[in-house]
């Protein structure tokens, strides 16, 4: 496969606000902290992942302003998820592992208050994040990753159509000094559009 880089607008990810019925994506702000807190507090969401970002205020407050700054060095562009039917944040997600060269980015950091697990709100924020990704940046491959150990962390990924590509072993050495071996899953654009029926099937 061959692509013409004349044709394609340049690939730099920005904030937006992204929509469907059910869920709002829009660019995390300092003025989210108590909303991103009351979403991430619950330890079990910080099994796999190290440190836990939602520990307190404190710590929230801190990640977003680490967020911030990689969103102005251009490294991720970070997102709030807002329900639209109670209104309220009820996790977060990100683009960040921006190859611009290679058209690619990761789209990680996730994490969705417990109660709106296996719920809609994974489905619809991955649909938004992948269509934007391939539909409007150009995007020819979409990267997720998680603990090698969390299964139902790969179950998800797989069910929105992520193809696991294998374990990175001893990928990240985390805060605690644990270290990490990572699974590795992809959708490339050329998947993307079975990818997108089976997702509009399901919202």
């Amino acid at each position: 496969m061959t692509i013409n880089l004349a044709n394609l607008p340049e690939f730099i990810p920005q904030p937006v606000v992204l929509h469907s019925d059910k869920v709002t994506l829009r660019p995390l702000t300092l003025e989210d902290a108590e909303g991103f807190f009351h979403a991430g507090c619950d330890p079990k969401l910080w099994q796999w992942v190290v440190p836990n970002h939602c520990e307190s205020l404190e710590t929230v407050r801190n990640w977003i302003e680490v967020s911030l700054k990689a969103l102005e060095n251009q490294e991720q562009v970070p997102f709030v998820i807002v329900d639209r039917v109670s209104n309220q944040i009820v996790g977060s997600t990100r683009y960040c592992s921006i190859e611009s060269a290679d058209r690619g980015l990761e789209i990680g950091f996730t994490f969705i208050s417990p109660e709106f697990q296996r719920s809609y709100v994974n489905t619809h924020a991955k649909f938004l994040l992948l269509q934007h990704a391939f539909e409007i940046l150009g995007a020819i491959r979409v990267q997720l990753k998680t603990h090698e150990n969390n299964l139902q962390s790969r179950k998800a990924i797989a069910r929105i159509g992520g193809v696991f590509e294998g374990i990175l072993r001893h990928q990240r050495i985390q805060s605690n000094g644990s270290i990490r071996n990572t699974a590795l899953f992809s959708i490339t654009n050329e998947e993307w559009p079975q990818v997108k029926t089976r997702l509009l099937n399901s919202l």
